[in-house]
């Protein structure tokens, strides 16, 4: 491990941690247009921050919607090429009564950093311009080739990213691509995630009546369409959390015998788990599966809101024409996307409450993946984690969906290192999100180490 450059971090963090304060500044929140100008700019601080890194042919590439930040350094011959993937788009903060400060406003507390952002992407996707520096400044030279591909739509569905890389397999041709956008298991863990759940997201609308109208003259006739929907969604899962569409589970892959041993010895505690990750009362799903089996394994059924109606100050007593829900699916390995939609629209159509008429909406798709843990550059990023750290890396999956991993194996044939430092308790698209200081500065660290010895023999090869 260079402790060189490890001690360039020790000595620049005080620059490092104002550095990316500028950048958790810039509240450039995808899904909401009146941030268009901050997305520019957000967009315009990672071009700049990936020059002053030392960064070649970065360019600021316009699409669709959000721009793509893209970078590169390619001067060293017969080693292999890392293509470096983050995004610098955030959700919105809302609701802004529950931040302690404010989302926009980087505040230190306790040794964690507040921020909107500051774990899902920007701290994490920060920490591998940084990495860069390190290295040239300490060695004036890189360990290996680097590609920096860094999106604005991740959480709006990343289609525009989505497209280029397809478009673009040569300019973006790669040993292996590296994301930092999960977590340690638990402080002070290094972990790697070598599966990913993926996921539908869709919309259902529901009509009733032509207009709103009055339910004291219509109430009791006329068909109500949030009541209808409301119907509608309670029948997509039972009272057990089973998903209720035929064929949601048929071609579900279990997880190996071996990778279920090595989760149960994970430091999890179901307990600690509901009360400081959830704070419900009780835990909730299928019966029969472990809790780390649930979120990692196993299909789920969301729905994230429901609009309709009246639902301002005092009374209003009308029966709504026009409903809406927002309803997402997560998948598993083997799982066909096309095959689930088309059975969750037929599920849809089926049971579509009588003077109902409901539209189901796709805006977005994605299949599961899953990691070859055996891949030389897995096995050189655990190793790389462990110095850095000092224990062992452990191997798990995530109940989350990161798309890109999916086009990267598609269209360049590559596999992803997901080597993320967040905290399970980081609170990513709620209020008082937060990223740990120390895992930002051993982050770069460990990033810059990975590069170091990925770049050496046979590794290479």
């Amino acid at each position: 491990m260079s402790q060189a450059t490890n001690t360039f971090v020790e000595q620049n963090q005080e620059r490092l941690l104002e550095e990316l304060k500028q950048f958790l500044r810039i509240p450039s929140v995808s899904t909401l247009p009146e941030h268009a100008g901050d997305i520019r700019r957000a967009a315009q601080f990672v071009a700049d921050s990936l020059k002053g890194a030392g960064l070649e042919n970065v360019e600021i590439i316009p699409t669709a919607k959000h721009p793509l930040v893209y970078g590169d350094w390619l001067h060293a011959p017969g080693k292999p090429t890392v293509l470096c993937y983050g995004h610098y788009d955030v959700q919105p903060p809302d609701p802004l009564h529950e931040w302690i400060s404010p989302p926009f406003e980087p505040t230190l507390r306790g040794g964690n950093l507040y921020a909107r952002g500051s774990a899902d992407d920007k701290g994490q996707m920060y920490m591998h311009i940084k990495a860069v520096e390190a290295l040239r400044a300490v060695n004036g030279t890189l360990p290996v080739n680097l590609k920096f591909l860094i999106e604005g739509e991740e959480e709006v569905g990343g289609e525009s990213v989505a497209k280029y890389v397809a478009e673009n397999p040569a300019k973006l041709k790669a040993d292996v691509a590296l994301v930092s956008d999960t977590e340690l298991f638990a402080e002070g863990l290094p972990t790697l995630c070598v599966g990913l759940r993926g996921l539908i997201y869709t919309e259902i609308e529901a009509r009733g009546p032509s207009r709103d109208l009055h339910s004291g003259m219509y109430g009791g006739a006329a068909p109500n369409a949030v009541y209808g929907l409301v119907e509608l969604l309670s029948k997509l899962k039972d009272e057990n959390g089973v998903i209720q569409i035929p064929g949601m589970y048929d071609d579900v892959a279990p997880p190996d015998p071996a990778e279920k041993e090595s989760w149960s010895a994970l430091p999890f505690d179901e307990k600690e788990f509901l009360d400081r990750e959830v704070g419900s009362t009780r835990l909730t799903g299928e019966p029969g599966y472990p809790v780390l089996e649930r979120v990692w394994a196993r299909p789920t059924l969301e729905v994230h809101g429901i609009a309709g109606g009246f639902t301002g100050a005092g009374a209003k007593t009308v029966i709504p024409a026009r409903a809406t829900a927002k309803v997402s699916m997560r998948m598993v390995p083997d799982q066909d996307p096309e095959k689930i939609i088309a059975a969750y629209k037929k599920f849809v159509q089926d049971h579509t409450p009588a003077g109902i008429e409901t539209e189901v909406r796709i805006l977005s798709a994605g299949r599961a993946i899953s990691v070859n843990p055996n891949h030389p550059a897995i096995h050189v990023a655990a190793e790389s984690f462990r110095d850095v750290m000092g224990k062992d890396t452990v191997f798990i999956r995530s109940g989350g969906s990161i798309p890109i991993v999916g086009d990267f194996a598609k269209y360049l044939g590559i596999p992803t290192i997901l080597m993320g430092f967040g905290l399970p308790d980081d609170g990513l698209h709620s209020p008082n999100e937060k990223y740990k200081l120390a895992n930002y500065y051993s982050g770069i660290m460990t990033i810059a180490h990975f590069f170091e010895q990925y770049g050496k023999a046979p590794y290479g090869q």
